[in-house]
């Protein structure tokens, strides 16, 4: 089985997460920050890991509205779906719900007593965590 890669994209940051080889373990790599809305930037540099790891399958949180409709920030998850498709040969990019999960990175790192200057530089990276954990749980 090939690593799967996590995304949880955001105006100005993308956390990025990886699973073990085994597909089981789901661990930060990265926050990734970027020009505000520079999505090419960001395609780049995740195609740049995709290649470095041999990975076939991007996992990327779909953000929707808690009535479960999707706003201008699912609309942009769903197009930069399409330019990671049209720009790494190849690869499987799920889509999949994220809500809550920026919550849920927020109480683990609460939990674990992080300061808020920390968690703001590692809350991206945790909620990619808890997109990609999520997704491999699912099986």
């Amino acid at each position: 089985m090939k690593k799967v890669l996590g995304l949880d994209l955001g105006s100005r940051t993308c956390g990025i997460a990886m699973s073990d080889i085994l597909g089981m373990i789901a661990h930060g790599v990265e926050t990734f920050r970027f020009k505000p809305d520079d999505y090419l930037t960001c395609a780049k540099h995740v195609k740049e890991i995709v290649e470095e790891n041999d990975i076939e399958t991007i996992v990327l949180g779909l953000p929707k509205h808690m009535n479960g409709d999707i706003g201008e920030r699912g609309q942009i998850s769903i197009e930069f779906k399409k330019q990671l498709e049209e720009m790494i040969e190849g690869i499987n990019v799920i889509l999949v719900d994220e809500r809550l999960t920026t919550v849920v990175a927020e109480n683990q790192l609460l939990f674990a007593d992080v300061s808020r200057k920390k968690r703001k530089q590692v809350i991206d990276k945790m909620a990619a965590v808890a997109i990609l954990q999520g997704y491999l749980d699912r099986g």
